[in-house]
């Protein structure tokens, strides 16, 4: 009797291996870029081509900006004794002026840019991987990994390319 619970026990473990063994084996799994993927899209590159339009004139004005105070500087060093003590003190006064707002306008426009450019990363990713469940459904892909998460795959297994394709008729660059 005890024979036959273990034999029976025996033939269920090796009925599961083989059933989990097959299931495995029959998963789909494709591979992505997520990142390259969304920054590869029409809608970032055009977004992107934007954005620089549209900071371009405050990045203007602090290249302006950089450039009196290299001419500040240039005017102390080659004035260096021939400029009243007075004159040198209000170079530096101004020069130093000029570099704090340098410095505080740089940081503003870089905030900006970054908060808007992670807004439409953060969209665009968003878009993208609904945009990839759908193509895993229609492809029948059990599982889509990210490549940065992957230490070797196939590149047949690769759905990037595709997956831009699929983002660029879905959310088509306005």
């Amino acid at each position: 009797m005890f024979q036959s619970v273990v034999a029976r026990t025996g033939l269920l473990c090796l009925a599961l291996t083989s059933l989990s063994a097959v299931a495995l084996a029959q998963a789909k799994i494709a591979v992505i870029n997520l990142q390259k993927a969304v920054i590869e899209s029409n809608e970032i590159k055009k977004a992107s081509v934007a954005l620089e339009a549209k900071f371009r004139p405050r990045q203007q004005e602090l290249e302006k900006l950089s450039q009196e105070i290299e001419r500040i500087q240039q005017t102390l060093q080659t004035g260096q004794g021939k400029l009243s003590p007075q004159g040198e003190a209000d170079l530096n006064a101004e020069g130093t002026r000029k570099q704090t707002s340098l410095t505080r306008k740089t940081e503003d426009l870089q905030k900006d840019v970054d908060a808007e450019r992670n807004e439409i990363l953060a969209k665009s990713s968003k878009q993208m991987q609904e945009v990839v469940a759908k193509l895993a459904a229609e492809k029948g892909y059990d599982v889509v990994v990210d490549v940065s998460t992957t230490v070797f795959f196939k590149p047949a297994l690769e759905i990037t390319t595709d997956a831009i394709a699929a983002y660029n008729t879905a959310y088509p660059a306005k």
